[in-house]
């Protein structure tokens, strides 16, 4: 700016011109950051591939309409049957109370709720305790609705079916059920502190969270182990069982991209729920783990 110009603008009002203070710089090299992130999409991760948030929903969508016709198939090829043990000592720890209502979020192929309605009838004795299946992926909850097509939980009333998002339970009032259930789920889900802050809102104060879900193996022999059957020998059984190698490469990706143990533990303290202990429950050495926590 030459001196002619310098004067007409003090002339006009605008002062003397002084360069920004720090604070100004500071302020500005902030706007600028803010505007730099508004204008780049949020991301996570869909495996160890990095995505835009809102493409996750859609491909993992797109993973369980793949698998869902040979999804307890492959469950049992996976574990070696031992999916089964997990989730009868998971229903076992729950020991639901007579009347008890059960929301059971990532709900598939209806294990859970399969277990827990025979839990209450034969344990409990009890033929009033109901169950609502919620999965974001319709296929999924078709073949959830299979097995209990003519079953006298479906002539009673006690299973529902809901597709839905983990994430916002739009259709679930506060205070509404006793359990919350996620099995195998959560780790799918963009945004896990948002689903257990969701689970904590819907549940009846005294009402217990409860997540079944993979996790980390702390003994490096062990580990080692656990990696070569994750990465080689369960894509192999996805592509021989299910014509799918690409699907069950991403499951396997994404169980260990889920917090360690501790971790989410905290996360679920962080929601306003309350922990027995260290909040979780190892089992088969830490290849999944129990989470449970109690809105009190």
């Amino acid at each position: 700016m030459n001196s002619y110009t310098s004067s007409r603008l003090l002339r006009k009002g605008f002062g003397t011109i002084r360069p920004l203070s720090g604070s100004a710089r500071a302020f500005t090299a902030r706007t600028y950051q803010q505007q730099q992130q508004q204008s780049e999409p949020n991301t996570t991760h869909f495996g160890y591939k990095t995505v835009p948030e809102e493409m996750k929903e859609a491909l993992v969508r797109n993973v369980f309409s793949s698998v869902a016709s040979n999804y307890d198939v492959m469950n049992d090829a996976m574990s070696m049957g031992i999916h089964r043990i997990w989730k009868d000592h998971f229903i076992r720890k729950m020991a639901p109370t007579p009347g008890a209502k059960l929301l059971d979020v990532a709900g598939g192929t209806g294990d859970i709720a399969q277990r827990f309605l025979e839990y209450q009838d034969n344990i409990n004795g009890d033929s009033s305790s109901t169950v609502h299946m919620v999965d974001i992926n319709p296929d999924m909850l078709r073949e959830g609705e299979r097995r209990f097509v003519g079953s006298e939980w479906q002539q009673h009333n006690r299973i529902g079916f809901t597709v839905g998002n983990a994430e916002k339970l739009d259709f679930v009032e506060d205070n509404s059920f006793d359990v919350y259930t996620i099995a195998f789920g959560i780790r799918n889900c963009t945004h896990p502190e948002k689903v257990v802050q969701e689970a904590f809102r819907v549940l009846k104060p005294g009402g217990r969270f409860m997540c079944l879900e993979f996790s980390r193996v702390d003994n490096p022999m062990l580990a080692a182990i656990y990696d070569l059957h994750s990465f080689y020998v369960i894509p192999k059984l996805g592509e021989l069982i299910a014509n799918d190698r690409e699907s069950y490469e991403y499951l396997v990706e994404s169980i260990r991209k889920f917090p360690p143990q501790d971790k989410f533990a905290q996360i679920i303290r962080d929601a306003g729920f309350t922990t027995i202990g260290k909040g979780y429950e190892n089992m088969t050495f830490g290849t999944v783990a129990i989470h449970s926590g109690y809105k009190f």
